[in-house]
């Protein structure tokens, strides 16, 4: 049994649902390629926000819900609407560059682009109309799915694998993947959505398997939580304290080993000990001092001579 509940959502919302995200309010958003509209729900299933586009769009991310960017490659531009979904500003790359193939919007000023027509990675900066860098990058556009550049390195995730490079077009990092969706960045950790899993890359170890559910439909996951719709139902998994023990986290030889560190600080806890009263004073009568009521006892005896005496 896992800690999971259903949420107000009613099948017709989610039925025919393409993608799914959540926000870290707890808004969730639904795009459905059958008629390209892009619907934003709070907790409880209210309608916050509804955009009907005209050409298929790739959602990249909701972590920022004032700014989501949309890309779409039929029309060659990107959008970014606010939490409302209404449109704020649109790049239009037909003017300046060949066929971009994927876009990835690393903060509100700066994207990098894949051409494919000119096999190139470029850093462009939008606000002033700049291309701050071009990098070589004759890979495979086949089925490529994602864009991700974190800490110099190029993250590229398709249907069937996910390859991590160096800008000098240096392969370092290779995994198969099953029906790749996007990357998701929490802080130095890349995370892999596929249609019914969370991966999490992890350089020292590759591809960890930190959410599952066969029978689900789409997945996804914020800072507080894992969601699932299943059955055309959305379903909320509450994460544990220890990430590698959530609910479907891969049981295999990388997730023992991830349990090692988490042993040693129980163990500290027991060591800084606190003596029982018991031992503590059968330790000092060992080792030849007297406890306080003894040498109490010892004044009163003195006292009594002094009055016997008569001084």
């Amino acid at each position: 049994m896992y800690a999971q509940k259903a949420l107000p959502l009613d099948t017709l919302k989610l039925k025919e649902a393409r993608d799914m995200l959540a926000d870290d309010y707890g808004n969730l958003y639904i795009y459905k390629n059958k008629d390209f509209s892009f619907t934003k729900y709070d907790s409880l299933g209210k309608q916050l926000g509804k955009m009907m586009l005209t050409v298929p769009y790739k959602i990249q991310g909701v972590q920022n819900p004032l700014s989501v960017p949309l890309f779409s490659e039929n029309a060659q531009e990107l959008k970014f609407v606010d939490q409302n979904l209404n449109e704020i500003q649109k790049v239009d790359f037909k003017q300046k560059f060949g066929f971009i193939k994927m876009t990835y919007a690393e903060d509100l000023q700066q994207i990098w682009l894949l051409d494919e027509s000119s096999k190139r990675l470029i850093q462009y900066n939008f606000r002033n109309d700049t291309t701050i860098n071009s990098y070589p990058f004759d890979a495979s556009f086949d089925d490529l799915t994602d864009l991700l550049v974190f800490e110099n390195k190029i993250y590229i995730l398709t249907k069937k694998n996910i390859r991590v490079y160096t800008f000098k077009f240096e392969k370092i990092f290779e995994a198969e993947i099953e029906n790749g969706k996007r990357f998701r960045r929490e802080n130095e950790f890349i995370l892999v959505i596929t249609n019914n899993s969370i991966i999490k890359y992890v350089p020292e170890k590759g591809m960890v398997k930190i959410f599952q559910d066969p029978d689900a439909q789409i997945v996804d996951k914020n800072t507080l939580a894992y969601f699932e719709i299943k059955a055309n139902k959305l379903y909320l998994y509450n994460l544990e304290n220890n990430k590698e023990t959530e609910p479907h986290a891969e049981s295999g030889p990388e997730q023992k080993s991830t349990e090692k560190p988490v042993d040693k600080p129980e163990e500290k806890k027991v060591e800084p000990t606190e003596m029982p009263i018991e031992k503590e004073v059968e330790t000092r009568q060992n080792s030849g001092e007297k406890p306080a009521d003894s040498t109490l006892e010892k004044l009163i005896e003195d006292s009594s001579e002094v009055q016997k005496v008569g001084i």
